[in-house]
């Protein structure tokens, strides 16, 4: 008989992990506990392939840097102040783990799991409509460009290409675009595509590997038996009147992740951080290649002839409300590194808004559970879901498969902060 694989979670890490899993003959049912009909973080992000994101987001600096964005209420940083001492815990754990030696260590672990994703993508055999122009990071004062080209040393030194680039090279490289920038890095290694669109064929090809899907369902229970050595086992669990055995339960459902760890006696600290975009479906211009405005923290995307612009980082508790103050500090700072554009361009967008699973030290958590047998975390990683998903899907399905990860992941633990 086949393994019995529940899932929680349908945004793009549990599709990936029922793609990789459902591919090796595993029997597999994903539990979600929206309606098929989602807009979760898994379809309003940018979209972006990006191996060249190997610093964690807490890094040296950070601490400094949110605390001044913290003074600017359309800033691309808010934590919204509340009396929640799971917040508390979670910006000391934050600002424990951004030294230096934490970032380095944790640069080349987040490198290959980038590249294998990546290679995921381009070998997975479904329509992932991935461009690979590569992705610029667009620089618009001198001193921006400065820092961005010693991050590109960083990044050679790791075997990851970048190359510095003035204003005219910029230009050059995408010559139908207006920009007012000092200069960018180009990083030929990433890519883009639309999540729409890879959501839609990734749940097309579950349906054809006869993957159950459960919408609109939550799990209200569980069952488990002891093992030798202090560990148990999931055997069962259910969902209203209904009841699926369990060989493999793997927790992959995003920010709510961290409350269902706690059902099973887990420790995963998480914060939901809000992010927010917003897609021109016909723009004034339309970029060949994606694009971080580096001092704005913005993202720019093109996806089948529309423009995603996307931003922020507000922790704000499991909160989707929209802040217009946000919004209109994305679009003003947009209009500054594109000009051809108007800020009344985006007058008929509809904000979206969608919340990511962020932990404290900036790295995702994957792995196996030390006091379960069958238990398997994939959440936590914030801006990454959708760049590293098919890695992590990948791993998963090994892991449960019995084999080693082609990737370390001791830095991502789910047990790290028992």
């Amino acid at each position: 008989m086949s393994t019995r694989v529940v899932i929680l979670g349908a945004g793009v890490v549990g599709l990936c992990t029922a793609l990789y899993c459902a591919r090796r003959g595993m029997s597999v049912t994903v539990i979600e506990k929206k309606p098929r009909a989602r807009d979760g973080c898994s379809f309003g992000n940018a979209g972006m392939v990006v191996p060249s994101h190997f610093i964690p987001l807490a890094a040296p600096g950070m601490m400094r840097l949110g605390l001044k964005w913290m003074l600017n209420p359309e800033s691309p940083f808010y934590i919204k102040p509340r009396p929640d001492p799971s917040l508390l815990a979670w910006g000391l754990r934050f600002w424990r783990a951004s030294t230096q030696k934490r970032a380095d260590a944790a640069a080349p672990v987040l490198r290959d799991l980038g590249l294998l994703s990546r290679r995921c993508f381009e070998e997975c055999g479904i329509d992932t409509g991935l461009v690979k122009r590569g992705l610029l990071m667009l620089c618009k004062e001198p001193r921006a460009l400065e820092d961005e080209a010693r991050f590109a040393e960083k990044s050679r030194a790791l075997g990851m290409p970048a190359q510095v680039l003035d204003a005219k090279a910029t230009a050059t490289l995408d010559p139908a675009l207006t920009l007012d920038v000092a200069g960018s890095v180009h990083f030929p290694l990433d890519c883009h595509l639309a999540p729409g669109r890879f959501i839609a064929a990734l749940e097309k090809e579950l349906e054809f590997l006869g993957v159950n899907f459960r919408f609109d369902t939550e799990i209200t229970g569980w069952s488990a038996r002891a093992l030798a050595g202090g560990r148990r086992e999931i055997f069962r669990v259910f969902c209203g009147n209904d009841e699926l055995p369990v060989d493999e339960l793997v927790m992959a459902a995003g920010v709510w992740s961290a409350d269902c760890a706690r059902e099973f006696g887990l420790r995963i600290p998480m914060q939901a951080g809000k992010g927010y975009s917003l897609t021109l479906e016909k723009p004034r211009q339309l970029p060949s290649l994606c694009a971080i405005c580096t001092e704005a923290r913005l993202a720019v995307t093109p996806m089948d002839g529309a423009l995603r612009v996307g931003g922020t980082m507000e922790l704000a508790g499991v909160d989707e409300s929209i802040t217009r103050r946000r919004v209109r500090g994305i679009i003003r700072e947009f209009t500054r590194y594109y000009p051809a554009f108007h800020e009344d361009d985006f007058s008929s967008v509809t904000p979206w808004s969608g919340l990511r699973p962020v932990s404290p030290d900036g790295m995702p958590y994957i792995g196996r559970a030390r006091a379960w047998a069958n238990l398997t975390v994939a959440t936590g990683h914030a801006m990454m879901g959708l760049s590293l998903a098919p890695a992590t899907g990948m791993i998963v399905a090994g892991l449960l498969a019995g084999e080693e990860p082609p990737v370390p992941l001791d830095l991502m633990s789910p047990d790290r902060f028992r």
